[in-house]
């Protein structure tokens, strides 16, 4: 059994080393299906700082969602090291990745992943119950404020039936911000709602980062893409450019 304390939650345990947040060194990935293998990543090369904004672009299948897998712990990388929050991801065990990454990574899903049943300040709630932060009481206040952040302090008590596409998104970005993250990754956290929605989530996004919090996402829309501090493309599991 791994308790909390033997995997280092940095910046609750005295703060992490100046130098990037994330970082990828020569990271590989590759996946098998019986006898077939697909090189998703063939060596990336990527730095992101405290408070970056940073948007990873690309065709489909050129190992955007990969990179936000492994800077996640989601997935393990087959070769290189992914460094992030001070924390070496390929040397954690599953127990270890579950508690570092409910408290210190917010993740914000194309399709919302909210639970149908439940309203949006339960659904906002999850992540501090999970992590086992704060009472019941303290955890709902906590989701209320982070509701009224993202302009949904009259639709607390609604199921997600109830919310339009926007609005889901927003509490699932109140959801992804409930234990106070690092960063917030977004995996084409627009993909599913309109142009002139998708701007205004991005505008969310962007105010979360001017507030101090580092926010990664992907995304094909260049003009989405646009609305970040920098811009990564990644082609054939290789990054154009420097990282």
């Amino acid at each position: 059994m791994v308790s909390e304390s033997s995997v280092d939650l940095m910046g609750e345990s005295g703060g992490r080393a100046s130098g990037p947040l994330i970082e990828l060194e020569g990271a590989t990935k590759t996946y098998h299906s019986g006898s077939v293998s697909h090189e998703a990543l063939k060596g990336v090369d990527l730095a992101v700082h405290p408070g970056e904004m940073v948007a990873v672009v690309g065709p489909s299948g050129s190992g955007k969602s990969t990179i936000l897998n492994l800077v996640t712990g989601i997935d393990r990388p087959s070769g290189g090291r992914v460094l992030v929050d001070g924390q070496l991801l390929g040397e954690m065990s599953e127990e270890e990745l579950a508690i570092w990454r409910g408290r210190r990574v917010g993740i914000v899903f194309q399709f919302f992943q909210l639970l149908p049943t439940l309203t949006a300040v339960e659904n906002a709630t999850l992540p501090m119950e999970l992590a086992h932060i704060g009472s019941s009481r303290q955890r709902v206040e906590k989701a209320s404020h982070n509701l009224e952040l993202v302009g949904l302090s009259d639709r607390l008590h609604h199921v997600p039936s109830e919310l339009s596409g926007g609005e889901q998104q927003r509490v699932a970005i109140a959801r992804a911000i409930a234990c106070d993250p690092v960063m917030l990754v977004g995996d084409e956290p627009t993909g599913n709602l309109d142009s002139e929605t998708a701007l205004r989530m991005l505008d969310l996004l962007g105010e979360l980062n001017n507030g101090g919090m580092t926010v990664l996402y992907v995304t094909h829309d260049p003009d989405l893409a646009a609305r970040a501090g920098r811009t990564v493309t990644i082609r054939d599991g290789l990054i154009d450019g420097a990282g």
